[in-house]
């Protein structure tokens, strides 16, 4: 290791004894320069904090619109959203017993439909806040909770055939 380092030195010319000359007076002459003020940071810091608390101040005193909940409208409208959800909710968790790569398709097919009918759903809570409490609205919304539940019913329903094949032909020989 040495020799390598000795080896460097003596290849290459290092000037290690004195800087060039005029260094000094460049030096000084650098030194007695007045700088020159940039923006300064003090300033660019304090701007920053205002923004900073500017958007703390709108980001709390703005609250998202609650969705409008059956129970608002009346509370039998709570109960039969409570009665959907639940149902719906139940169908998701027993079609997720039948997931598997034969059924993946057919099931992502109907939440597809599912999802379509959701966002049906959220422009009706759109409707019903604009319009206010009409009883096509919630009507409508009734309706595409029983299209939700019908959906995954059917689907239920396909996917045990498929599980069961043999349970098909017993059940389609009885409605003959």
């Amino acid at each position: 290791m040495e020799d390598k380092l000795k080896e460097f030195l003596s290849n290459n010319d290092l000037d290690i004894f004195e800087p060039h000359s005029g260094h000094e007076d460049r030096f000084l002459r650098k030194l007695e320069k007045p700088q020159s003020k940039g923006v300064s940071f003090k300033w660019l810091s304090v701007a920053a904090s205002v923004v900073l608390l500017i958007g703390f101040y709108f980001g709390t005193m703005y609250q998202p619109k609650q969705e409008i909940n059956f129970s608002d409208i009346a509370p039998e409208m709570g109960e039969t959203q409570t009665f959907f959800v639940n149902a719906i909710n139940h169908e998701l968790r027993e079609i997720e017993k039948y997931r598997n790569l034969d059924t993946e398709s057919i099931i992502e097919e109907a939440l597809d439909d599912i999802e379509e009918l959701e966002e049906h759903y959220k422009n009706y809570v759109k409707d019903l806040e604009f319009k206010g409490n009409e009883e096509q609205i919630i009507q409508a919304m009734v309706t595409n909770y029983q299209q939700r539940l019908k959906i995954l019913q059917s689907l239920q329903a396909l996917l045990e055939r498929l599980k069961n094949p043999s349970n098909q032909n017993i059940e389609f020989n009885e409605t003959i």
